[in-house]
């Protein structure tokens, strides 16, 4: 499904009038949401997957609590839509995080590891008991079942059986045993910002959760420069081997989603994204290297 200006003008003045004469540009991305920028302050994100309203919900509840703590932006909600007579589901319209997305522009400074680390040692601390769960993320990694078709991807690649050793020595890995922790729970390049090189917010809190952190620290490959994961670990502190481990192969499964996902936009198939394909192959690289 795809908004039209007017329909989100009309949204807007319907519901939010104060703010309906800012200017209104539709934003390039965006998986479950569309989203515009209103102003120069302000994003509209509109639900365009039977999951995305559920996604904006989580956000409106859980990120304004967390927002404050954390030490780069984040779309912290601001005003809900409404169902009603124009769109039948909820929407959101969120502070405006300023930056380009890494898939785009991915991060090159090698002191984004110490800002990453930073940030996700801010976020990672035990969530309340209704936090919300999530059947993919921060889940003991032997629970996500068959993994062989997340691997197809990864087919006549060089490194496609490192991969494999990678992903089963996670699963052989201790299981957290700690609370639940707060996570992001999709660190990918699509949902930071980068300006100058590093990391400049976080965006999409829709999947967010309580868990296991190896989920979120798989981002030290799948975000960060080449050679950077040992610097991360270093600064977050807080990750024994099992941890690292258990992250190594949440980064190859995300390697994996990300080549996937790209292949078919460059195949020009539904649902493609053609910059994630390069970023999956990146990923890749860096997770092998170590």
């Amino acid at each position: 499904m795809r908004f039209e200006q007017d329909l989100v003008r009309a949204l807007l003045l319907d519901q939010h009038p104060d703010l309906a004469e800012l200017e209104l540009r539709e934003v390039a991305g965006g998986w479950d949401n569309q989203q515009w920028r209103l102003g120069e302050e302000l994003a509209v994100r509109m639900p365009r997957t039977e999951r995305a309203p559920a996604l904006l919900r989580t956000e409106r509840r859980w990120l304004p609590e967390l927002a404050g703590r954390l030490p780069l932006p984040t779309p912290v909600p601001v005003r809900a839509g409404e169902p009603s007579r124009l769109f039948e589901h909820t929407w959101t319209i969120a502070r405006w995080v300023e930056g380009e997305p890494a898939d785009r522009a991915p991060v090159t400074c090698a002191g984004a590891a110490e800002v990453l680390a930073g940030f996700l040692a801010a976020l990672h601390e035990p969530a309340p008991a209704d936090a919300p769960a999530n059947p993919t993320r921060g889940v003991p990694m032997a629970g996500l079942g068959p993994v062989d078709g997340w691997f197809d991807a990864l087919a006549g690649h060089a490194g496609a059986d490192a991969a494999r050793e990678v992903w089963e020595k996670a699963v052989a890995a201790p299981a957290w045993q700690g609370a639940p922790l707060w996570l992001h729970g999709d660190l990918h390049p699509a949902n930071v910002v980068v300006r100058d090189g590093t990391l400049a917010g976080v965006i999409d809190f829709g999947e967010m959760c309580a868990g296991d952190p190896a989920t979120d620290l798989s981002a030290a490959w799948i975000l960060l420069p080449a050679g950077a994961a040992h610097r991360f670990f270093d600064a977050y502190e807080r990750a024994d081997d099992a941890t690292v481990a258990r992250a190594r192969g949440w980064a190859v499964l995300r390697a994996a989603n990300l080549i996937a996902i790209g292949r078919n936009g460059r195949l020009g198939l539904p649902g493609g994204k053609p910059t994630w394909e390069p970023a999956g192959y990146a990923t890749l690289e860096r997770v092998l290297a170590g």
